[in-house]
């Protein structure tokens, strides 16, 4: 008895040692921007290619995590309820049609904090654990 439920134990801390360690997921600005917080509404426009203006009416320059990167498919299902592939999608439609471009593909966190610290009118997404001083969070995944 004592056997089977060490083993319980011991496949169930395997089986969460293994999934990604997400603080969670939050949209960020740089911290001399203006805007100072996004609706769920506002995330999901901007990201699907509804808008290209922030509040205010300022071009914003969106930035996206790579098609590698896990945090990319927990951002689009939380923002959009919509896959990666399927904003991807939307995205290749909006590109054919010349109606927009799509956001700057980063490969980390770090690149995205990094780009969007640099420009008031940029807009990314990165775990919460990535957050510093240089961006401000407007938006918090639920």
């Amino acid at each position: 008895m004592h056997r089977i439920l060490r083993n319980c134990i011991l496949a169930s801390a395997l089986t969460f040692a293994a999934l990604p360690a997400f603080a969670g997921m939050v949209v960020v600005t740089s911290a001399s921007s203006s805007v100072k917080t996004l609706g769920k509404d506002d995330v999901t426009a901007l990201y699907l290619g509804k808008t290209t203006n922030l509040p205010g009416g300022s071009a914003a320059k969106l930035y996206d995590l790579a098609d590698s990167n896990p945090g990319r498919e927990k951002f689009y299902q939380g923002a959009t309820g919509k896959s990666a592939s399927q904003v991807k999608s939307v995205w290749s439609r909006l590109v054919f049609s010349g109606r927009a471009l799509p956001p700057k593909e980063l490969s980390d966190d770090a690149a995205v904090i990094k780009a969007v610290a640099a420009d008031p009118n940029a807009v990314g997404y990165v775990d919460s654990a990535s957050v510093d001083a240089s961006v401000h969070v407007v938006f918090k995944l639920p």
